[in-house]
């Protein structure tokens, strides 16, 4: 064992504080100078992180403490992205839980304990934000225990140590009451009761990939803590694969040691450590690598299977190619390809159709995530409705149900309710909160999808909705999740505020004027359950007395704009997403009214 490094991994529900927590960390682990300007939660780099609010990427730093390095690896807290979570708990030897002092544990709280439990991970309670007004931490300390006796916590795992405080602010403290100074208490509980890595520094050396990453100078690094042994720079190793246990002959080239937000290159990696090597052509999360070629493979955890399945498409629309580069099946193709690479949790497969490619992933927000990020790298593509991934057991059909956990304000309980019926949920329990009231139920991942919209519609925006995978069980039956139709464009053209204001007398727009748009683009949302066609390009006809916009602009409601994750989840079973790095737009699969209406007659 190395007593000088401690792994820790930090895990929450989303918005928990998990990633201000480490911004402190930092600050007092000395990485950030006296006078450096310091960019609030640091460690969310992508773009989509920051814009987002949330963790999408699992991510490794550390800090120096009394002369002991912690290695710290900030995990999302989304059920979507738990393929990461899954592979940051491969690399620690204990967690800090992070609970909100006024939220107490939530769904996502359940899932990444769970999975700590699981490995036998030591678990920190941080009971966090207890600055919060109506903020009650000794009583959500209470239901941290109940949910780890409800998780089957070891006696040693259930004896838990608690430090309570508010990382936005940068104090800790032991008990409630003491004084507000600084993170001290949280580093020395860390250090007393996280053991330290356990590895064998005699042995030949060992390590299992955990995370890839990407350099443009040394190509892909592998990234996970070194179990046994040591290694430099210039060492001969094999890779062993994950996939088909081939034993890849490679010579490491480079060694990187976490410190702060980067890395710096080192001359050696050593046992217990979380270290990047590079030097290999090829090596993907799972492999392990070993000094010589008579030594095993290490066991991988197999990450929790998909349960939705989705269409990515070539763009075959009018306006294919005109904001976007990177536009055919082989770039699309590629790319998806790459992505297998280092996201463990989504499956990705040729279909018997060209351009078109079948992606399983745990949730929506996983996909729009990986479709946000190609669309700024450049890519047009397609993206169907999520379908669930179904089994067959013991001749019978099954499919997905989760968990999920509904916070509105009491007002908006019967509506929230109607919505879960007409879902096929069932209520399992329902709490009186403070100043709201919490809904638990079990529904198809059918179901689930698109719910999150009517939340927030049926709530103005102040409805809370998290989920969680349950089971495989019986088929449900025909579920009715979008009760509305769509306003169909029959033309194509720039849409005009003229032709506009008459649209809007049949529904709710999705465009605005000014738009270019095409037969088959879905330009609004009829409120029956029909589709209908509208000219929205239509143009005033001037006479002498009138000009082109005297008496159109008035009464033209502003358009409703959904995001990548709505527009996925809003879609029917016979329309697209059509993304470009410029556009979001809805389209039926069928752009030509007439093949639609054959389509439709021959039950295609």
């Amino acid at each position: 064992m190395n007593q000088s490094i401690r792994n820790i991994a930090i895990i929450a529900h989303v918005d928990h504080g998990k990633t201000t927590l480490v911004d402190k960390l930092l600050k007092e682990g000395g990485v950030y100078r006296a006078n450096q300007h310091i960019e609030e939660r640091a460690m969310d780099s992508m773009d989509l992180e920051k814009e987002k609010g949330i963790t999408i990427k699992a991510k490794n730093t550390s800090v120096h403490w009394k002369d002991k390095i912690i290695n710290i690896v900030d995990t999302p807290g989304h059920a979507d992205f738990g393929g990461e979570v899954e592979r940051a708990l491969r690399m620690v030897d204990g967690v800090l839980l992070v609970v909100d002092a006024y939220d107490g544990p939530q769904a996502q709280t359940r899932f990444v304990l769970r999975k700590a439990l699981a490995h036998g991970l030591k678990v920190v309670i941080v009971i966090n934000k207890i600055d919060r007004e109506n903020a009650e931490p000794a009583k959500m300390y209470e239901k941290v225990l109940e949910l780890l006796m409800e998780l089957n916590a070891t006696e040693e795992q259930f004896d838990a140590p608690v430090v309570y405080g508010s990382g936005r602010d940068g104090y800790m403290m032991f008990h409630l009451g003491e004084e507000k100074k600084d993170m001290t208490p949280l580093f020395q509980t860390i250090l007393d009761h996280v053991p330290p890595p356990f590895a064998k520094p005699n042995e030949p050396f060992h390590m299992l990939v955990s995370n890839i990453d990407w350099s443009d100078y040394v190509g892909r690094i592998a990234i996970g803590k070194i179990l046994g042994g040591q290694t430099s720079i210039g060492d001969p190793v094999f890779a062993i694969r994950h996939s088909d246990g081939k034993k890849v002959r490679a010579k490491i080239t480079k060694v990187f040691e976490y410190s702060g937000l980067g890395t710096q290159e080192t001359a050696a990696g050593v046992a217990g450590n979380i270290v990047g090597l590079s030097g290999f052509e090829d090596i993907d999360i799972g492999d392990t690598i070993t000094a010589s070629e008579e030594q095993h493979a290490l066991p991988f955890t197999q990450i929790d299977p998909p349960t939705l399945e989705m269409q990515f498409c070539v763009n075959d629309g009018p306006l294919v190619g005109q904001e976007g580069k990177l536009v055919t099946s082989r770039q699309l193709r590629e790319r998806l390809m790459r992505e297998l690479k280092i996201n463990v949790s989504i499956q990705i497969e040729d279909s018997d159709k060209a351009g078109v490619f079948n992606v399983k992933a745990r949730g929506a927000m996983q996909v729009a995530v990986l479709v946000e990020t190609m669309r700024r790298e450049g890519f047009e593509l397609l993206v169907s409705r999520p379908t669930v991934i179904e089994r067959t057991v013991d001749g019978h059909r099954h499919e997905p149900f989760e968990t999920v956990w509904i916070e509105v304000p009491d007002e908006c309980v019967g509506p929230i309710m109607q919505n879960l019926a007409n879902r096929k949920g069932k209520l399992t329990n329902m709490e009186k909160l403070a100043h709201s009231t919490m809904i638990e139920a079990t529904i198809t991942t059918r179901g689930l999808i698109g719910m999150e919209i009517d939340v927030v519609n049926a709530t103005s925006g102040r409805g809370v909705l998290s989920h969680l995978f349950k089971e495989y069980a019986p088929y449900a039956g025909e579920v009715l999740t979008r009760i509305t139709g769509t306003i169909i464009a029959t033309e194509a053209g720039e849409t005009t505020s003229y032709a506009l204001v008459m649209v809007q007398e049949r529904g709710k727009l999705f465009v605005g004027p000014g738009e270019q748009v095409y037969e088959g683009m879905i330009v609004g949302e009829n409120p029956r359950n029909e589709d209908i066609a509208c000219n929205a390009v239509r143009a005033k006809a001037l006479t002498n007395f009138r000009s082109q916009g005297s008496g159109v602009a008035t009464g033209l409601t502003p358009a409703s704009k959904l995001s990548l994750e709505r527009a996925i989840e809003y879609i029917a079973t016979d329309e697209f997403v059509e993304v470009t790095p410029k556009n979001l737009r809805l389209r039926k699969r069928i752009l030509n009214s007439g093949e639609r209406q054959k389509a439709k007659k021959s039950g295609k």
